[in-house]
């Protein structure tokens, strides 16, 4: 699930996108960034809909090997256990899964080759081959071939890579929180009535979530110049070229956290932006947000704008 450091990179990438357009609506990019909140949610229906399809794909090849000039036995008895699939059924029967499909208008009827390909992939490996000599499936047995197909199938293949890609901006920064809402998944998938009750939750307090990312996002931006100031006069033998973009909204996000969270700690903030400054900005922005931050965040303790509500929090 989206955590607080995934959902400090959401605003990261809203504030680059609003400072970068001509657009100085900010409700628009608010409503953006809550969007970009729904796509990951939307990411996780369409991958759990690939999974399914793959499996489903087995009635169709099948039915085209059955109907080949000169079919084999096996060709004429193809082995169908994965369609009673313990996990697949239940998800197909998942109202909030059917509920995702339905908002989302998933079908895969763009990608005609793309279930076929996968399914060729999965039928030839020789985990799928075990899987079918196995009698008396458990729960483990059914949810570890779904894990082969998205782990070892999917993620592997570089044309769903590409689709996915295609049809989510963020799919290289999100594939980690779609991995863990899989994964969530299948621990969900664990009683003895064989029943996927819950889906995975996008964050754990949706409520409590969405309140703190819009806050970040509007005190970044109704803070700016006063945030840029107080950069501005550490900052002054830099060139502002050579500050890179990246590293100044990390900074400014960090103060509004330093002066508008009172219950975020200040080692929190600190440590959560240089992590997310590995990611996405220079190799020195580390050490340069952390010196600047060191420095402003003394100044603003002598001058009492750092309250922080319990013990431990400023320290």
């Amino acid at each position: 699930m989206l955590n607080r450091r995934h959902l400090r990179v959401k605003v990261l990438q809203s504030l680059y996108a609003y400072h970068q357009s001509n657009s100085g609506d900010i409700r628009q990019h608010e409503k953006n960034l809550l969007q970009s909140i729904d796509k990951v949610y939307e990411m996780y229906i369409w991958m759990l809909s690939l999974i399914s399809e793959i499996a489903a794909y087995a009635a169709n090849d099948a039915e085209e090997r059955a109907n080949k000039h000169l079919p084999t036995e096996d060709d004429l008895n193809a082995n169908l256990k994965i369609l009673s699939n313990k996990f697949v059924l239940s998800l197909q029967q998942n109202k909030e899964f059917l509920t995702g499909l339905k908002k989302y208008k998933v079908a895969w009827d763009f990608e005609p080759e793309l279930i076929k390909s996968l399914f060729i992939v999965l039928k030839n490996s020789d985990d799928y081959k075990e899987y079918l000599k196995k009698t008396g499936d458990t729960i483990q047995t059914d949810k570890d071939i779904i894990k082969f197909i998205f782990k070892k199938v999917i993620l592997k293949s570089s044309i769903a890579e590409q689709v996915f890609e295609d049809m989510f901006i963020y799919w290289p920064v999100d594939k980690d929180v779609l991995q863990a809402l899989i994964a969530k998944t299948f621990k969900n998938f664990a009683n003895d009535e064989f029943e996927l009750n819950n889906l995975a939750e996008v964050t754990a307090n949706w409520e409590e979530d969405r309140e703190f990312i819009v806050n970040l996002f509007e005190q970044s931006i109704r803070f700016n110049s006063d945030y840029q100031e107080l950069i501005g006069k550490k900052t002054q033998n830099w060139e502002p070229d050579r500050i890179a973009m990246m590293d100044t909204l990390l900074m400014k996000m960090a103060l509004a956290e330093f002066i508008n969270f009172p219950s975020i700690p200040v080692k929190v903030t600190i440590n959560e932006y240089l992590e997310i400054s590995k990611e996405f900005s220079t190799p020195k922005s580390n050490s340069f947000i952390n010196g600047i931050l060191d420095k402003i965040l003394f100044e603003l303790k002598a001058e009492n704008k750092v309250k922080k509500t319990g013990r431990g929090l400023i320290e």
